[in-house]
């Protein structure tokens, strides 16, 4: 049976009267680390404190017994961690620049620049509780994940029944699902009907009929029938523990270019202060002044310290992210902020991407000899549907009411899986269900084109059919075709709905490369293939079933409104508000963002040779220094700052945008 386009009859409630979900199938509230239940954001926060209080009592004018202690505590609270694991570092033989950007800041102190090693200090204190809140945020997303899975399951024995821990389940048990409760482990259905709302896994908007024979997912929701299920995978072999393997996997391969940056960085750090040492030592050798070899080598290591190559590429990132956050997309960080601007393919989900993950009434087509119109049709299916709680009942009932159609009170409503509902409206049994081979035909053939089909009867005679899809967003056809003009290339779209609806929401969209019926590990392979093929490829989507992927592309974005949680967690931004234009609006300003990044890093390079030769060749003023040193600092972080204004914003300019 497909995924998505299943007659009526195979998804509607089976609820005789209103039914509550159980408490049980409500998930708990999800486990969030807070930020300043992390150490290093406490620290980052006291320095930062500390140093702003200090900065404000240097700059009023008063003595250095007001200020000086503040600048000290600046100092503790933000280095401490820094030196302990440089000094780590060193035991193992090795150098990292934190320790070196420690060493600066003690230099600028020594020789009275207590200001500058402050700014140091702050500055990498701020960096290290922002990495360490990622990968705290990170764990959360994966433990919320692993409680879409129940703990314990029902196993049905000789004896009867009995509670066991899901863990301890083995292939070929049989497990009894209550209405409301959550499937306990991968299998096929033995016996029962109900609904399935597997949407965390394949993402599907409307649950999924199962019977016999029909195969279930660990964590997805049952409906109002009860089923039997035999075991048939492993529960650490489950498709959702698949999931979370993905995305820790996916999240593993980002390591190598950690490690370049770190190789980096071990080389300036070793550079930097063997050449302070030689600026030291040199003159000492051939009878220098040990003052004046102190004060140039001092001297040295700050105008040669990274001040403004720091600078040079938070405040494009940092400013970028600002604009975004005031325009609904959230980026989590400099780093995801950066990689946005790197991506030349883009994948899409479809459900509650391209689509608003609901269903809606797309045409309604009476029967000839029925004797009733459109709105007749309309109002008598939503009169027998009014009291169903399915989703496609919602939309009926919600299409009648907009068209401002009277709803008649229905009795004896009954629903059944396989068949439909049935009700007594106005004397007579209306019945909107599942259409049949005879009644496809004619009007129903116009309307399967990816469409949910019904077919409503009254006494058992045709009166019409109705057809219900998912709702494609106003914004998707003006995204994807940006985002093909700032990529080069159409995006691909990855679903787990089926053939016929992917290939609706394509055709509305412009889209040619159309991959359907994927369960998660489907979408990550594909768009591995494409970042095999050498593309940075961006991820967009909205569920569970999308994180693996949004976690294994380049960059992902999520959709914000509906998204789950581990979604939002996994991607590098949200789109808030769900407006499809800010995707490439935000591609853009990364872009943009990266542009002025490469124009400070030049600006920064430039000064600090510049300042290093003039201290090498001939004798570079302190006072001099410092200001040729702050001054490349505030230069770059005056140009970065250009990006939060309102005119840095465009969503509609996309042309020429490749690069």
């Amino acid at each position: 049976m497909s995924l998505h386009v299943f007659l009526y009859g195979a998804g509607v409630s089976t609820t005789l009267a209103p039914v509550r979900v159980p408490p049980t199938a409500h998930q708990e509230p999800r486990r969030r680390t807070r930020v300043l239940a992390l150490a290093e954001a406490r620290w980052a926060l006291a320095s930062t404190v500390a140093f702003l209080l200090g900065l404000a009592l240097d700059l009023s004018g008063m003595p250095w017994w007001a200020y000086g202690p503040l600048y000290a505590v600046a100092y503790a609270t933000g280095g401490w961690e820094p030196v302990l694991e440089g000094l780590r570092a060193l035991r193992e033989r090795t150098l990292d620049v934190d320790l070196l950007m420690i060493l600066a800041a003690l230099g600028a102190a020594a020789i009275g620049q207590v200001l500058d090693g402050a700014l140091l200090i702050v500055i990498f204190a701020t960096s290290g509780a922002l990495e360490a809140l990622a990968t705290a945020r990170t764990a959360d997303s994966v433990r919320g994940l692993l409680d879409l899975a129940p703990t314990v399951a029902t196993r049905v024995t000789q004896d009867g029944e009995e509670t066991v821990p899901t863990a301890e389940l083995a292939v070929g048990d049989v497990l009894l699902v209550r209405p409301g409760e959550r499937i306990g482990a991968d299998g096929v259905v033995e016996d029962g009907a109900s609904e399935v709302d597997q949407a965390t896994i394949t993402g599907e908007p409307l649950p999924v009929a199962k019977g016999p024979g029909d195969e279930v997912f660990a964590g997805t929701l049952n409906g109002t029938g009860a089923l039997r299920v035999r075991v048939g995978r492993d529960p650490a072999d489950s498709v959702i523990a698949r999931i979370v393997t993905l995305v820790e996997e996916a999240s593993r391969t980002k390591a190598p270019t950690q490690l370049f940056i770190e190789k980096v960085e071990q080389r300036y750090a070793v550079g930097i202060v063997a050449a302070t040492l030689s600026v030291f030592g040199v003159p000492l050798l051939f009878g220098g002044d040990l003052t004046d070899a102190l004060l140039r080598a001092m001297t040295f290591m700050i105008v040669a310290s990274p001040c403004a190559v720091v600078l040079a590429t938070m405040p494009p990132l940092l400013s970028a992210i600002a604009n975004a956050g005031r325009h609904g997309v959230l980026v989590k960080s400099a780093v995801a902020m950066e990689r946005l601007g790197e991506v030349d393919a883009v994948a899409l989900d479809k459900t509650g991407t391209l689509t608003e993950g609901a269903p809606e009434v797309t045409a309604v087509r009476p029967l000839p000899g029925a004797g009733l119109d459109e709105d007749g049709l309309l109002a008598l299916a939503a009169a027998a549907e009014h009291p169903s709680e399915h989703p496609l009942a919602r939309a009926i009932v919600g299409a009648a009411r907009a068209r401002g159609l009277r709803i008649e009170n229905a009795t004896d409503f009954v629903a059944a899986p396989g068949r439909g509902v049935t009700a007594v409206v106005g004397g007579r049994e209306i019945e909107v269900g599942r259409t049949g081979p005879a009644h496809v035909s004619g009007p129903g053939e116009a309307l399967a084109g990816g469409a949910t089909v019904v077919l409503v009867t009254r006494d058992g005679v045709p009166l019409g059919t109705l057809a219900l899809a998912d709702r494609l967003r106003p914004g998707a056809p003006a995204m994807t075709a940006a985002l093909t003009t700032l990529t080069g290339t159409a995006p691909a779209l990855l679903t787990g709905d089926n053939a016929r609806a992917a290939a609706r929401v394509a055709e509305a969209t412009g889209l040619t490369d159309v991959r359907a019926d994927l369960l998660p590990e489907g979408k990550v392979e594909a768009v591995r293939k494409l970042q095999d093929a050498g593309r940075k490829v961006l991820f967009v989507g909205d569920g569970v079933n999308d994180a693996p992927a949004l976690a294994a592309a380049h960059s992902g974005v999520a959709m914000g409104r509906a998204g789950s949680d581990l979604a939002l967690e996994t991607a590098d931004a949200v789109v808030v508000r769900d407006e499809l234009a800010t995707v490439a609006a935000v591609v853009r300003l990364s872009r943009a963002a990266r542009r002025l990044v490469v124009q400070n890093l030049v600006i920064a390079g430039t000064f600090i040779t510049g300042l290093v030769l003039w201290d090498l060749l001939g004798h570079l003023p302190l006072p001099l220094g410092v200001a040729g040193h702050e001054g490349s600092t505030v230069l770059v972080g005056l140009n970065g700052l250009r990006l939060l204004r309102e005119s840095a914003w465009r969503p509609e300019q996309v042309r020429g945008l490749r690069g």
